[in-house]
């Protein structure tokens, strides 16, 4: 036999060897997660790929190693708890909650599958959501969009492009868990500003133009835009309603910025989503919920849209363009 032929029955050897070994290592195993949104699922893509960026960057691929079951109110709250009781009995590993409203469906269709929050607004304490931000103590954990400081901060700014500000719409969505805490944060917030708030309830889109109108007839000077999933997926129609009635807008949000609102200060949401890729790989690899911390965002951003300040024919100050992160023009 030639050295040739040998070395090609070895090779043929080897490629059946490596074949037959393939063929016995069992399948790899997909684990599956769960995902909980009150709006509609294309409301905030961007903050659903960031979540698939954030877990493809700890080597979770979707459709390959992880899958994903996307559950979506579509703005329907009351659909949320029906949403989560079908996560649980798929008997998904982690469950991704998108708002308060959906961590709060999920906390009580499960006390026993990890729920991971992906940057819910106010204060997740006060919510009921964990026992501590350092100790958690259940089946939640994750991230928190809002601090204290925030709505504050917020009217800071408004009375530095608005100095004789007195009086500010607040847009919320009431029948949020949390929403009474922001409200009264807020409130206590604007007390220093001696600015006097006008709480508008927002629980659908048709409500929008109800708000404004009121804003507008109230003499409100500005529209405080509160976390929300409902005002959230309809930023598009609540920046229309400013131009219109010519009232700024703030928000916690820079989406609502980008759909054509005047400003926002706050953390990055979408930056939220692809942390909390951490938090289900933790959870993946064997970490308990109850041990994990909940992070509080510790960098904000000022975004502001000159091309909306034009609009409702303001000018914003030298010293507060200086500061912002990001300027539309």
């Amino acid at each position: 036999m030639s050295r040739r032929l040998v070395i090609l029955c070895c090779l043929l050897i080897a490629v059946l060897l490596i074949a037959g070994l393939a063929k016995a290592q069992p399948p790899a195993k997909v684990r599956r997660i769960g995902f909980l949104g009150a709006a509609f699922p294309s409301s905030n893509p961007a903050r659903q790929e960031a979540l698939r960026q954030g877990l493809r960057e700890l080597g979770w691929i979707e459709g390959k190693n992880i899958a994903i079951e996307y559950r979506f109110a579509e703005e329907k709250l009351e659909r949320l708890q029906d949403l989560a009781t079908e996560l649980v009995r798929l008997k998904v590993e982690v469950i991704v909650t998108a708002a308060p409203s959906s961590t709060r469906a999920a906390q009580k269709a499960t006390f026993t599958t990890p729920i991971v929050m992906a940057g819910i607004g106010g204060d997740p304490v006060k919510a009921g959501f964990v026992a501590s931000l350092a100790r958690p103590g259940g089946n939640i954990t994750g991230l928190s969009a809002l601090n204290p400081e925030l709505s504050g901060k917020q009217l800071q700014l408004l009375t530095e492009i608005i100095p004789s500000i007195s009086r500010v719409a607040v847009l919320g969505t009431s029948t949020l868990p949390g929403y009474a805490v922001g409200m009264k944060e807020t409130k206590l917030a604007a007390e220093p500003f001696k600015i006097q708030l006008q709480p508008l309830d927002v629980r659908g889109s048709e409500h929008i133009d109800v708000a404004f109108n009121e804003a507008r007839k109230s003499r409100s000077e500005a529209v405080l835009v509160l976390a929300s999933p409902v005002l959230d997926a309809h930023r598009i129609k609540i920046a229309s309603f400013a131009l219109k009635t010519k009232l700024p807008t703030m928000s916690w949000a820079r989406e609502f910025v980008e759909a054509g609102g005047l400003m926002s200060y706050g953390t990055n949401i979408a930056d939220l989503y692809r942390r909390a890729a951490v938090y289900v790989d933790k959870i993946l690899k064997g970490a308990k919920p109850a041990e994990l911390p909940v992070e509080q965002p510790t960098k904000f951003e000022l975004v502001i849209n000159l091309k909306a300040a034009k609009q409702i024919g303001l000018t914003i100050p030298p010293n507060v363009l200086a500061r912002a992160d990001r300027v539309i023009k």
